[in-house]
């Protein structure tokens, strides 16, 4: 339903208590919105990191038609960036109108320019500003469900399938969890060994508290110990596996693959449609390994205004200045890569 006739005239606002749930209400409705415009980031970016927002919504003729969730993160390492969505693999303008989408836009890059900022960084999933810097590195994976069990099964390619029965006959079984004791020291090990710093606990516990059953964590085992775990996300009829990790006999057993298809076979009884397998970099292990789940590739497109910067940002592993970084990291004692991983995580937004 468009806004009621005879009043065209666009309102930008800052989000508030008061509006929070016509914010959400909107987000679900919109189809261009993602799990990362939901309002509750706001909390967990405060909450877990201390970041300012600035969540804008447009209205027109009292009826929301348009939002923006920023974040801005700053770091004298990697830079000073107003993004939406930090921490997400989605984000930017979700609008009913071109004239939202716009006035949003329009009122973004002025608070950029105000805020004087690195760089403004939208997160869509498909183009709208092919003039400005456009980001061509990462893709996502999304694929529908089938609503029979069997059916998602067989329509795995055969080599991927049989890694998903190596992992049904190492005897593994699958565990959800209420919190983070598992999945914690699990995820920890495993940025480590990948030398990247890990983010805190407070966080993943901001994100259950904050998206409660749109929010967990799934855990595979093998007589009664862990193995991988991931954390999920929830959204209409959609499901996003977002931080997963393994012990090293995850790979022996076929951890990965089996926790991966555990969560498949739990999202279609539970009648979810969409498996979003979300954000690999291309030509990596990860991008790979969807690949090979049979889903295929869509690029993502990450745009840029530019402030203060000359270039766009590449805060990423695959940037050859930051090896060093990563394999130094990789030698810290694991207390010490605890302890200062937070630290540092708070700015790779």
């Amino acid at each position: 339903m468009g806004p009621p006739a005879g009043n065209t005239e666009l309102r930008i606002h800052e989000l508030d208590a008061q509006n929070r749930s016509r914010w959400d209400a909107f987000v679900q409705e919109c189809p261009d919105a993602t799990f990362f415009h939901r309002a509750g980031w706001a909390d967990v970016m405060r909450r877990a990191f201390g970041h300012r927002t600035f969540f804008l919504y447009v209205e027109q003729g009292g009826t929301i038609v348009g939002v923006l969730p920023l974040a801005r993160v700053r770091s004298r390492l990697f830079g000073d960036a107003l993004t939406s969505m930090a921490f997400g693999v989605y984000g930017g303008i979700a609008a009913r109108t071109p004239d939202a989408f716009a006035a949003l836009d329009r009122h973004a890059c002025r608070l950029a320019d105000s805020l004087g900022v690195d760089y403004l960084e939208y997160r869509h999933r498909e183009p709208h500003y092919p003039e400005r810097p456009t980001k061509d590195l990462y893709v996502t994976f999304r694929k529908p469900l089938e609503a029979d069990v069997e059916a998602n099964m067989n329509a795995i390619p055969r080599k991927q399938r049989r890694m998903v029965r190596k992992g049904i006959k190492a005897g593994l079984a699958s565990e959800c969890d209420a919190g983070i004791e598992r999945f914690f020291p699990i995820y920890a090990a495993s940025v480590h060994r990948m030398g990247t710093p890990v983010f805190s606990r407070l966080y993943f516990r901001a994100l259950l508290d904050v998206f409660g059953d749109d929010c967990r964590v799934l855990t595979a085992t093998r007589d009664g110990n862990p193995v991988a775990t991931v954390m999920t996300f929830y959204f209409r009829d959609e499901v996003l596996p977002y931080y997963g990790a393994g012990t090293p006999e995850a790979r022996q057993v076929a951890g990965y693959d089996f926790l991966y298809w555990e969560l498949m076979r739990h999202a279609c009884e539970d009648g979810y449609r969409i498996y979003d397998f979300g954000r690999s970099k291309r030509d990596t292990g990860s991008f790979s390994f969807k690949k090979n789940w049979g889903f295929e590739p869509q690029p993502l497109h990450y745009e840029y205004h530019l402030v203060r910067a000359r270039e766009m940002p590449d805060v990423n592993p695959l940037n050859p200045k930051y090896r060093y970084f990563i394999k130094a990291w990789q030698h810290l004692p694991r207390p010490v890569a605890n302890w200062l991983g937070p630290r540092l995580s708070r700015s790779l937004g």
